[in-house]
């Protein structure tokens, strides 16, 4: 098949869903609707294995496929075309976005079937997928843009799905607003780097990226893409834009596992490694990237120890875990950052599906310490999340040890990498394996909690087969990826990833590599640590929340500021409203009393008043009255024949 043929219907399959199911959106057959939306997305699905095998049958230094519809702007020096790239980068995009996807939406066909605006939700699932593909598909920024755009859109939808509750709509809104701070943000950098170098086609801007470092704060290549990062903080939930993800647990949970793990935002960290050689030619930026997200590791890992929602631990785990990815490309490990994309997005994707089939077992209950015990009762369920438990703590050999490790070794052994880096990310290392046993153990473990009225139960094969699927991808996908010093123990074993991306990410420069010597023991000894402290910490944990819960209830009581600290997430939503949003509500107020009622509404009344009394007056001129006239031609008269004589 042509290849633009191909990536036409890979674009327009779920666009067609999207209409399908949007015209047709007060339905209520979820079946109906839910086959719709899920054979849209897997005809994508199809249609990127056979872009990806065509990939793999060209040589490694030209592998690119392109697809130019039409001129899309042409105004002087701008010329933006809607083209789209299927490369080394955006191929394991396709993959993992549909892919996922489609498991995400049969998983919704069980979890939905209950609700009446089923048929919406469908459309507007297909309709996110769309934009997600444009976004990844794009061969330029303002191209991307537009995706970036329509994922936020999507998100807001799907978010405030349920938007009849108050709190739920306020999510939707929330992600909304505080994503269009980071996107003023990224259009700033556009600009800049259209400015500089005329153009805003990925590989040309690659191709003209410097190789020499800019060091000037003030440079332009550093001002953009300190700018495209600021969008990427609040598409991808770091410092100080991470704060919509929390809430938008608000909309179904299918719509946290697509949304909030596999694909919106990790669009980021996407973004960064597209233009990869621009950011390495800004060391500045790396370097406030590497500490945001090392920031962002820890923090987020440190509120997620004392969450009690099933989807609000989850949460805060993807925005700790995105964290990862950011500190990884901010030391120059592009390969390891988008490595630990796709890890995450299986392993996170299943634990937010698991943790779906809970709450449909548990009849809408999401608060952990109403659980307990239903390993018995949800068996497929209990083993697929132990999969995903074992592949995010890091535990020996699933995907999530791969990754993982590989971003740790690099945050301490990159010219771009420091000591301090690699305790925190360890740091979170450790914390992440607590928060997240503490998950399993009052979630499936130890005596059950459960309400008398409710009664468990396993999950339909619509929701069991894509837990079993994703469990499977999260202890095998790590292998495509085996870093240097494993491979050496487990006899060789090549890295097809690194081989895959290496020839379109720029390694750093030949000075900085040259400037720093670690050995292989070393490398072995970091892994080792960080690995015995997270499984000391989901042993301790596993303790304290089967066996010794008193340990944890007196902790808390000795230790409740710190508690009280992380429970209320660090007071920075009622920073940022005590700071930022009441003032501005405040001041839009006066502004609107002194501007708006004092001076424009006053404006108009007067001009108002004017029209209508010179109207009135006029008017009593025209009355029909004949002896009224008569008058006024006699003065008129009168007038004209004394000014005569005056003359």
């Amino acid at each position: 098949m042509d290849h633009q043929i191909l990536i036409a219907v890979l674009l327009l399959s779920p666009l067609l869903g999207f209409l399908i199911n949007g015209f047709r959106f007060r339905s209520q057959s979820y079946v109906i609707a839910g086959t719709v939306a899920t054979l849209a997305v897997t005809v994508s699905f199809v249609c990127s294995i056979l872009l990806f095998i065509e990939l793999l049958a060209l040589p490694a230094e030209s592998r690119r496929i392109t697809a130019h519809f039409f001129e899309w702007i042409n105004l002087g020096d701008l010329n933006i075309n809607a083209a789209f790239v299927v490369d080394q980068i955006s191929s394991i995009m396709l993959l993992i976005i549909t892919g996922v996807g489609a498991l995400i939406h049969l998983f919704s066909i069980g979890y939905m079937h209950h609700d009446k605006g089923v048929t919406k939700y469908f459309s507007y699932l297909n309709f996110f997928v769309f934009n997600m593909l444009i976004l990844v598909l794009g061969d330029s920024l303002v191209t991307m843009f537009v995706g970036w755009e329509g994922v936020g859109l999507c998100s807001y939808l799907l978010i405030g799905f349920w938007f009849s509750d108050s709190a739920k709509a306020a999510a939707g809104m929330k992600a909304f607003i505080t994503n269009r701070v980071g996107d003023a943000a990224f259009l700033l950098g556009m600009f800049i780097l259209f400015m500089t170098f005329g153009t805003l086609n990925f590989y040309e801007l690659n191709a003209l990226a410097p190789t020499t470092m800019e060091a000037s704060w003030l440079g332009a290549v550093t001002l953009a893409t300190l700018m495209l990062f600021i969008g990427a903080t609040g598409k991808s939930a770091q410092i100080p834009l991470y704060v919509w993800l929390p809430d938008a647990m608000a909309g179904p949970t299918p719509v946290s596992a697509l949304i909030h793990a596999a694909t919106m935002v990790t669009a980021g960290v996407y973004m960064i490694i597209r233009l990869n050689p621009m950011f390495v030619a800004a060391p500045n930026t790396m370097m406030v990237i590497a500490i945001v997200g090392a920031a962002t590791a820890v923090m987020a890992a440190t509120i997620g120890v004392v969450q009690n929602d099933i989807k609000k631990v989850l949460a805060y785990s993807t925005v700790s875990q995105l964290g990862y990815m950011f500190l990884a490309v901010g030391v120059g490990a592009f390969g390891a950052g988008m490595m630990h994309l796709m890890t995450h997005a299986f392993f996170k994707a299943l634990m937010f599906l698991g943790s779906g089939s809970v709450i449909h077992a548990m009849h809408e209950e999401q608060d952990i310490r109403k659980m307990g015990g239903l390993r018995k009762y949800l068996p497929v369920t209990h083993f697929t999340f132990i999969l995903g438990w074992l592949a995010i703590i890091g535990f020996p050999f699933f995907s999530g040890f791969f990754s993982k490790d590989e971003i740790l070794w690099q945050s301490f052994s990159s010219p771009r990498g420091h000591t301090l880096l690699w305790v925190a990310g360890a740091l979170g290392a450790v914390l992440t394996a607590f928060y997240m046993t503490r998950l399993m153990a009052l979630t499936f473990w130890g005596k059950s909690r459960v309400d008398k009225n409710i009664h468990p139960h396993e999950s339909p094969w619509t929701m069991t087969v894509p837990l079993i699927i994703l469990g499977i991808l999260s202890v095998i996908s790590g292998f495509i990826g085996v870093p240097h010093a494993i491979a050496e123990f487990m006899g060789h074993i090549p890295n097809y990833w690194q081989q895959w991306l290496a020839p379109v990410i720029r390694p750093l420069p030949i000075e900085e590599l040259q400037s720093v010597t670690h050995t292989l023991s070393e490398e072995y000894m970091l892994m080792g640590i960080s690995v015995f402290l997270a499984m000391c910490s989901a042993i301790f944990a596993y303790v304290v929340y089967t066996k010794k819960k008193h340990i944890a209830e007196n902790t808390a009581q000795s230790l409740k500021p710190i508690y009280n600290l992380l429970d209320n997430k660090y007071y920075v939503d009622e920073i940022y409203f005590g700071a930022i949003i009441n003032p501005l509500v405040k001041q839009s107020r006066n502004l609107w009393y002194y501007i708006d009622v004092n001076v424009i509404d006053r404006m108009t009344h007067v001009a108002s008043d004017v029209a209508t009394n010179g109207g009135k007056l006029v008017k009593t001129l025209q009355n029909g009255n004949m002896q009224q006239y008569a008058m006024y031609v006699s003065l008129g008269l009168i007038i004209v024949l004394s000014y005569v004589l005056m003359r």
